[in-house]
């Protein structure tokens, strides 16, 4: 599926070797201004940058609004955007090399195409189509006094120069009113994680006191309340029940290596064939900080989504 949401909801097409990544928005209300330099800015905090973990690729990740709004407002009607492509480059040496914890594998496996460059959707570079589509629910939030701030909370240190390295991201949504969220099959908590998990190399998430919570008792983890409703602790991480409760909603999100590294690697061919597989700086060594924006949009997507189906139901 190229889709997420319900209600809000966005649609997105084009890979990392293509001429460009394109978006489809729906459900966004009319009269919303939308500030492009703050999308602008949203954008450039995913792209590349000088720091030594982060790809030599240079892309602008210049947004090109063609519909849905006009005079820097919504019209009520579908926003489409592009994102242009301009730093493209095949590499030839890893072209048909099977990379280790890759969708190489798998997507020959699912859609019997033995060829990297056929696998751009499983490239990062998809999210920046994401944070289009974040950073106009990012502005519909604040103007409800919702805020979303995502941070890196810890980098895994490399064993050797050139190798790639896991990170740990937290989350907070503050401003978040009471209500919203189903009670079974889409809670806010697993609306949460289902984004959370849609992100390139995310391997975990946890919500509130998360996997500690296994190791406490009711007395330590209890959430318990004054008699203004207030809550004197906040374990549950805002969400009780799969529906907010008027609290913060803090979530962590473990991401993976990048599978790329710059340094040669033993793997095999797509026939099976023991090859090398070259190093290339053209990749990220870790998620952080690009990863943040990134995190930020999908939970600020979940968020408007189900605020409007909380009012319309």
């Amino acid at each position: 599926m190229d889709t997420f949401g319900i209600l809000y909801r966005l649609t997105d097409w084009g890979d990392t070797h293509g001429e460009a990544l394109e978006g489809l928005i729906e459900g966004c209300p009319a009269g919303l201004c939308v500030d492009e330099d703050y999308v602008a800015a949203e954008m450039s905090r995913r792209a590349p940058s000088d720091d030594a973990l982060s790809t030599q690729r240079r892309e602008t990740d210049r947004v090109e609004f063609l519909s849905g709004i006009v005079d820097g407002k919504t019209t009520g009607e579908p926003i489409r955007f592009r994102i242009p492509n301009v730093d493209v480059k095949v590499s030839e040496a890893n072209r048909y090399v099977l990379k280790p914890s890759h969708a190489s594998y798998t997507y020959m496996r699912k859609y019997g195409i033995a060829d990297n460059e056929q696998y751009g959707r499983a490239s990062a570079r998809q999210t920046a189509c994401r944070v289009v589509a974040g950073a106009i629910a990012k502005l519909w939030l604040a103007e409800r006094g919702v805020r979303i701030t995502a941070k890196t909370v810890s980098v895994a240190t490399p064993k050797r120069e050139g190798d790639s390295v896991g990170a740990l991201v937290e989350c907070r949504i503050s401003g978040l009113p009471a209500g919203l969220g189903e009670p079974v099959y889409d809670k806010f908590s697993a609306r949460l994680a289902y984004a959370m998990l849609s992100i390139n190399a995310a391997k975990g998430f946890e919500y509130g006191e998360g996997f500690r919570a296994a190791e406490m008792s009711g007395s330590e983890y209890h959430d318990l309340q004054n008699p203004d409703f207030s809550f004197k602790t906040n374990h549950d991480g805002g969400i009780q029940g799969g529906i907010t409760n008027g609290e913060d909603v803090y979530f962590r999100v473990a991401f993976k290596p990048i599978p790329s590294v710059r340094y040669d690697r033993e793997t095999v061919d797509f026939e099976g064939n023991p090859v090398i597989m070259k190093g290339s700086d053209r990749n990220d060594l870790c998620v952080a900080p690009r990863v943040l924006p990134v995190v930020e949009a999908m939970a600020a997507m979940v968020v408007m989504d189900l605020w409007q189906l909380a009012v319309r139901s």
